[in-house]
């Protein structure tokens, strides 16, 4: 792991998000933890934000753009990764997995939260028996063209891009980081989006003033992509 980052490693029946979320309070800033699967790249990172809750959940935006720039690192050229906003991540239009945030419950929304966790599931490799055509919308990095890209790979690109995420955050403010997240999900044409100081998205179709809010908080409330039966992305 780069140098900010400190890796607990759970043995392959933990679950890093609810782990990393217990141990946040006394972790602290930078502690990513890690399962060790051989399906999944299954990680979570601790993280400790300045601003108050409603807006220090923008922060989830960095990780999902991390989270596909570590994806990209390792992509055959020209393969399509995408977002379903919020938290969905699709390769050539198959969903692989996507991002969570927890935080503490009842945290003070006007006041920076003690802690945020960002995690993140991606399949690596399809594991069930079925024929590739039964599950058409979704996939896994083995079944894309990803070679020899597993967790391991994947979670140390992740930490990296997200180190890149948050510096340009601090350095060119949260736009930048928007932009990078927008860019990735599709939208109608005639349409401009933007993400507000909440996270909720604001689209506007050209040529009118109605906007459509997207709110954050209840779309993170049940992450779209996970089967809570499988413990993992659906099929």
């Amino acid at each position: 792991m780069p140098p900010p980052f400190t890796l607990v490693r759970l043995r392959e029946s933990g679950d890093a998000f609810a782990h990393a979320c217990r141990i946040a309070p006394e972790a602290g800033a930078g502690t990513l933890v890690y399962v060790g699967r051989f399906d999944l790249a299954e990680f979570a990172v601790v993280l400790e934000p300045a601003e108050p809750l409603r807006s220090a959940r923008r922060a989830f935006y960095a990780g999902m753009v991390a989270l596909t720039d570590a994806l990209s690192a390792y992509a055959p050229p020209s393969k399509p990764i995408t977002l379903n906003w919020p938290d969905a991540v699709r390769i050539d239009g198959g969903l692989v997995g996507g991002g969570r945030l927890g935080w503490l419950t009842g945290a003070d929304e006007d006041a920076p939260p003690p802690w945020l966790v960002f995690g993140a599931m991606i399949r690596t490799v399809a594991m069930n028996d079925d024929d590739p055509g039964v599950h058409p919308l979704a996939s896994a990095l083995d079944q894309e063209g990803f070679g020899e890209a597993g967790a391991a790979q994947i979670t140390e690109s992740f930490a990296r891009h997200l180190m890149l995420a948050l510096d340009g955050w601090r350095v060119d403010g949260f736009d930048s980081v928007a932009r990078d997240y927008l860019t990735r999900i599709p939208r109608e044409r005639q349409t401009v989006q933007r993400i507000d100081d909440r996270g909720d998205v604001l689209t506007r179709r050209i040529g009118t003033d109605r906007v459509q809010r997207s709110d954050l908080v209840r779309a993170l409330a049940t992450p779209s992509w996970l089967d809570p039966a499988l413990g993992g992305p659906r099929l």
